[in-house]
């Protein structure tokens, strides 16, 4: 229960930080090309993409 108590304290903040991550990943996702998945980079990339909400028709293609 205290975990919850602690959401339900917190709301406002959790809400800041997690639209603030999403913004940040989004500028990330935008700013920079999509590189290939079988490099570290491009695995680095998948989870920038997850976080910044691109899904579906969203996801840019990745560079050939």
């Amino acid at each position: 229960m205290n975990f919850i108590n602690y959401i339900l304290e917190n709301k406002e903040e959790i809400i800041a930080v997690a639209s603030s991550v999403v913004a940040l990943a989004s500028l990330v996702a935008a700013l920079t090309p999509t590189p290939k998945d079988d490099s570290w980079v491009g695995k680095a990339y998948k989870i920038v993409d997850w976080l910044a909400l691109n899904v579906g028709k969203a996801k840019d293609k990745p560079a050939e």
